[in-house]
């Protein structure tokens, strides 16, 4: 699709969104290293480090969202992907969440460092009036767009958007943090307190160092427990009521359930052990009792992998 296509920066739909998010990411990120290095500023380099580690894996989003919708239709292009990958990409969401999170906490220490090494090395001196109007201009650009990424999400919902608008609230906590720090450079500037100014480019950076060391830990954590399998109580709970109420009215033996969300998509395999002595029934009454079931779990989704057996040998439930 072309760049200058309307629908190529929709703000209506994800990969619209995210296209957006790295067209200003980068543009903030490359302003941000120039003007930190005019400044001798490592707090707004590390500002730009950050922007520009956030338009990569902002970029990684978009390919899985792409690769994701890709999936789910029905053209050449899909048939070809289904051969390659029969089991979806669902499970590239959480590693692209999960790398991108430890990536900025990596970041994140290793700048934490640097800061400590110019707090011990007598600090860092700076320009600061390049640094405050630069500091102003990403603080209003950044929460501007933060805002704009947040709305969007709202209809949205998606977890590549939310983490990117939790990083837009990051860069701009940042660049607050470092407006407020200069601006007290200057002040302190011919009194007392003047020794301070060298000390408080690196002090602020190891601040937002700490803080945006722990802002992605929940994205993570979630991020892990994706890749892992691990098996969301609610959506189990929710399959096994389903399931016993089947098992109750249609005289079954007993089922046994296998859950996992997987990014944004829920893998559900249910197997109905089914009495030896259950009278025959033609193929098409099994298929409509998949469908009762299907309905009863929730609204069809492309997202969604439902795989329902019946059986009456219990060793394939296992």
């Amino acid at each position: 699709m072309a760049a200058d296509d309307p629908r190529f920066f929709d703000p209506a739909t994800e990969q619209g969104v995210l296209r957006l998010s790295i067209a200003f990411s980068l543009a903030v990120a490359l302003a941000g290293v120039v003007f930190g290095l005019l400044a001798n500023s490592s707090l707004i380099i590390f500002d730009g480090i950050y922007g520009l580690i956030d338009v990569v894996m902002t970029w990684l989003s978009l390919l899985v969202a792409r690769l994701i919708a890709l999936s789910t239709q029905t053209d050449a292009l899909q048939s070809r992907l289904n051969q390659r990958f029969t089991m979806g990409f669902w499970h590239l969401e959480p590693i692209v969440l999960g790398v991108s999170g430890l990536l900025m906490i990596g970041a994140a220490l290793y700048a934490l460092v640097n800061a400590v090494d110019a707090l011990m090395s007598g600090g860092r001196h700076i320009a600061l009036g390049p640094a405050i109007v630069f500091g102003v201009v990403s603080l209003l650009a950044e929460s501007a767009f933060g805002a704009f990424v947040w709305r969007a999400n709202r209809r949205i919902g998606s977890d590549f958007i939310a983490l990117d608008a939790k990083n837009w609230v990051i860069a701009a906590s940042m660049s607050a943090c470092y407006v407020a720090a200069f601006v007290g450079g200057v002040l302190v500037q011919g009194t007392s307190l003047a020794w301070v100014g060298p000390y408080i480019d690196p002090a602020i950076l190891a601040v937002v160092c700490l803080f945006v060391m722990v802002a992605p830990l929940g994205t993570v954590r979630r991020a892990l427990a994706g890749i892992l399998l691990v098996t969301p109580p609610d959506l189990q709970a929710h399959v096994d009521a389903v399931a016993r109420d089947i098992v109750a009215r249609h005289g079954f033996v007993e089922h046994r359930s296998y859950v996992a969300q997987v990014g944004r998509g829920e893998q559900i395999e249910l197997f109905f052990v089914v009495r030896e002595d259950d009278p025959p029934r033609p193929l098409v009454e099994w298929d409509q009792l998949r469908d009762e079931i299907g309905d009863a779990l929730g609204e069809a989704s492309p997202d969604r992998w439902l795989t329902i057996m019946f059986t009456t040998d219990r060793e394939w439930t296992i």
